[in-house]
């Protein structure tokens, strides 16, 4: 790890680290706090996927529905109406919207063929986004004069990566530059995100797998064709398989850096209280 100590830490001038676990643990929470205190540069590394690397398939679609009504249509002809995807740190929707369910078209879903295309979309840019962090974490300081650099990643980063692998090559740049911080959640928290999660099923990446292997299993459990399947059925389904499959992975990568529970997160008020529970994580690893 590139910090030692708790003390070598809380005295270093530029802290650098990687907030990764499930999605609603508090890692977009962590990132905003820290960027509005004036000297910590937010990367999301969601907000550079719908962005750079899809922003224009994100636009594509939209213009695809468009082109269905007959109204917009003829304003697209003539280039007169302009349309574009006003993806934020805090709405991620247009990538989520994209990105859809696998099942029945009559029901909003995707054929499976062109599912698993946008997933593989995804995961090419979500490589490619963290691969570029290094280049944001020198931005933040050369242009901006900001010394802290957190990177908010997706809670996907565990699907495109290889854990246990010493070699791999995102989680080797990202450690050789920041310490890794893994935000676990306890099992009430994992039933609380499934719960919330089933109330307001949305579209995820998952590695191709464990994609096929859930498509195949849902479908003979169910008795059903793929034209059959309710999207979002299937993705509630699928939704705490995703979750279990995601724990070792994290467990894995955390090995490169520290843990932190999500307790401990929810307790985090400033910056002041961020840093004295991340040190006091270094030195637990280290004892």
């Amino acid at each position: 790890m590139i910090y030692s100590t708790g003390s070598d830490w809380l005295q270093a001038a530029n802290k650098r680290i990687v907030l990764f676990g499930m999605s609603g643990l508090g890692k977009t929470y962590l990132s905003n706090m820290l960027r509005e205190a004036g000297d910590w540069f937010h990367y999301s590394v969601d907000y550079r996927i719908g962005t750079r690397y899809m922003g224009e398939f994100i636009a594509d679609n939209f213009k695809r529905e468009a082109m269905k009504v007959p109204f917009l249509r003829e304003l697209l002809l003539s280039d007169s109406v302009y349309i574009a995807s006003n993806i934020t740190f805090d709405n991620l929707a247009p990538l989520s919207t994209y990105l859809g369910k696998p099942g029945s078209p009559s029901r909003g879903g995707l054929p499976f063929d062109e599912y698993c295309l946008r997933q593989n979309q995804h995961r090419q840019a979500e490589i490619a986004s963290l691969l570029d962090t290094a280049h944001f974490m020198d931005r933040g300081r050369d242009i901006y004069g900001i010394p802290n650099f957190v990177c908010d990643s997706g809670g996907s980063i565990c699907e495109v990566v290889d854990p246990d692998n010493p070699d791999d090559p995102v989680l080797s740049t990202l450690e050789r530059d920041l310490l890794l911080i893994w935000i676990k959640g306890s099992d009430a928290h994992t039933a609380e995100l499934v719960r919330r999660f089933d109330r307001a099923p949305k579209p995820m990446y998952y590695q191709p797998q464990f994609l096929e292997k859930a498509w195949i299993d849902y479908r003979v459990e169910k008795g059903l064709h793929e034209d059959e399947v309710n999207p979002d059925d299937f993705i509630r389904w699928t939704y705490a398989r995703a979750l279990a499959h995601r724990q070792p992975r994290y467990q894995a990568m955390a090995r490169r850096g520290v843990t932190v529970t999500a307790e401990e997160v929810s307790e985090v008020k400033s910056p002041a209280d961020f840093n004295d529970l991340i040190a006091r994580a270094i030195d637990r690893k280290e004892t």
